[in-house]
């Protein structure tokens, strides 16, 4: 049989972590560390490997219930590969070290077992940030894979240029990052959205480290399906539809 589909095999590397394409992500098991991915991302795999649903202590579930921030992971172990994908999503990946990373959980496909995570609050003035109040910080030493609608776009942070992105597009950022939430403005009204430019509430970092956004501003697919309404779709990340309503309120 002959076909250009052939030209898609899959790839040799020795690095643990390959991008296969750009919406598919290659993960080798060697039998010491786990990796942890979410939940259902499996789509093909070789070798002998385990998939087993993974444990959440109280503190996380607790976390998860007050927040709506988390995990759904499943711990992959064993020998062999691993192939990771979902929704067709466009998947890179990162090393984290002693900086951190901050990221909304609906764009994070896998990550080693050796990282911690944990929900955090991103302050705001008004007690609204930009992807939901809560956010996932990623800390230690290891790798992990996001996932982005489109291709996304790495825009530096240095003390003397600091960077504003759209609240629905941001993806994740360094942790030693200061972030300040804030409307599109006019007048002498904080709370007032910039007339009818659809432009609303931005977060703005300043510090040393990047941010990384994508060219979209609704929600992740996965949530997006969902079907729970407009605020949904066009909200501000994981808790769009009540920023929005609170939002339209100060309009």
């Amino acid at each position: 049989m002959q076909s250009p589909l052939f030209n898609h095999a899959e790839q040799q590397s020795q690095e643990r972590y390959v991008v296969q394409n750009p919406q598919l992500l290659r993960v080798t098991l060697a039998g010491s560390d786990d990796i942890l991915a979410r939940k259902g991302a499996m789509v093909a795999y070789q070798g002998l490997v385990d998939f087993d649903g993974e444990y959440q202590t109280q503190g996380q579930r607790r976390a998860r219930a007050r927040t709506g921030e988390g995990l759904d992971l499943m711990r992959c172990s064993g020998q062999g590969t691993v192939y990771f994908a979902n929704l067709a999503q466009y998947v890179h990946v990162v090393d984290v070290d002693q900086d951190g990373l901050t990221v909304d959980s609906s764009y994070v496909l896998a990550l080693d077992s050796t990282l911690h995570t944990e929900v955090i609050a991103v302050d705001s003035q008004y007690g609204v940030s930009g992807t939901g109040k809560y956010q996932l910080n990623i800390t230690g030493r290891g790798k992990v894979a996001l996932m982005t609608s489109g291709q996304p776009l790495m825009m530096q942070v240095t003390p003397d240029k600091y960077v504003s992105a759209d609240a629905d597009a941001i993806v994740a950022w360094s942790t030693g990052l200061r972030v300040q939430m804030q409307a599109q403005t006019v007048n002498s009204s904080v709370m007032r959205r910039r007339g009818n430019t659809g432009e609303g509430w931005e977060l703005s970092f300043l510090g040393q480290g990047f941010a990384l956004v994508q060219p979209s501003e609704v929600m992740p697919p996965q949530n997006a399906a969902l079907g729970q309404g407009l605020g949904a779709q066009f909200g501000v990340g994981q808790h769009g539809s009540r920023a929005q309503n609170q939002n339209n309120a100060w309009n």
